[in-house]
């Protein structure tokens, strides 16, 4: 299966300068877990619904589920020639268990995916990075505040 989703669409293989640029993957892959997280509810819910097969459904989540150990033990690795996270995600996951893995998208537009994707690893990185270090910036001015609590200092209106 090719890396490209588009690459069906033409004779040659496209110029490595285009891959390059049209290339998300060095931002996306900081992503794999919430691409593999969003996906396994997104079948879940094809599923439940009825849109895809019961069978396809729990298809796809072990499929995921096994590739988000896989790169977590790193035994699997990103593919850096893939054109972005999702699609990495899907070649990988039909490679592993057939044509089922091409039912992943039904029913899910690419930007959708996107817009999971970044708001699940925002919420990550906010919890993770960004408010321990708000805990620390509020600690060093509360001791800054105890050292000068007798400070006299000008004050303004604006």
């Amino acid at each position: 299966m090719d890396k490209k989703l588009w690459s069906g669409r033409f004779k040659e293989k496209s110029n490595s300068l285009l891959n390059q640029f049209n290339s998300s993957l060095s931002f996306d892959c900081r992503m794999v877990e919430e691409d593999i997280m969003g996906s396994i509810a997104h079948a879940q819910m094809l599923g439940e619904c009825k849109i895809i097969s019961e069978e396809d459904s729990k298809q796809i989540q072990q499929g995921l589920q096994e590739m988000q150990e896989d790169i977590r033990q790193e035994v699997l690795s990103i593919d850096l020639e893939a054109e972005d996270i999702h699609t990495f995600v899907e070649v990988e996951l039909t490679k592993r268990i057939g044509q089922a893995g091409k039912r992943l998208h039904t029913a899910r537009s690419r930007n959708d995916q996107v817009a999971l994707d970044i708001r699940l690893f925002l919420r990550r990185v906010i919890q993770i990075e960004l408010f321990p270090l708000i805990q620390s910036l509020l600690e060093a001015i509360l001791e800054k505040a105890k050292v000068h609590k007798a400070s006299i200092m000008p004050g303004y209106t604006h």
